[in-house]
C-alpha cells in the first residue's frame, strides 16, 4: 500500500473513523505523490540518504521514518497508531 494511503488509514484508525470521512483529504494538506516517491513500496530505495517527514494532519502529528514506518500521535494525547510498510 502506498505511503500516502497508509497515512490515511493510520489517521482514520487514530480517530476511529472511516478513511473516506477524513476532511480535508490528505492531498489538500501535503503532496501525497511526493510522500509516495520519498517512501517507495518495499522500504528504502538504493540511495543512502536518510530521510523522514513530519507534518500535522487533522490535529495529529504524522511521522514517517526512513524505513517508511508511519506513526500518528494525537497532539492532545499520548496514545498513537503505527504502521510499517508492506514487505
Amino acid at each position: 500500500m502506498p505511503t500516502s494511503m497508509r497515512v490515511v488509514y493510520a489517521v482514520a484508525a487514530q480517530e476511529n473513523v472511516d478513511p473516506a470521512e477524513l476532511q480535508p483529504p490528505l492531498h489538500a494538506v501535503v503532496d501525497a505523490d511526493a510522500l509516495d516517491e520519498l517512501f517507495p513500496l518495499g522500504g528504502a530505495d538504493s540511495s543512502s540518504l536518510a530521510r523522514s517527514v513530519e507534518f500535522t494532519y487533522r490535529g495529529n502529528q504524522v511521522c514517517i521514518d526512513d524505513r517508511g514506518n508511519v506513526d500518528v500521535l494525537a497532539q492532545s494525547a499520548e496514545s498513537g497508531v503505527s504502521t510499517t510498510p508492506d514487505q
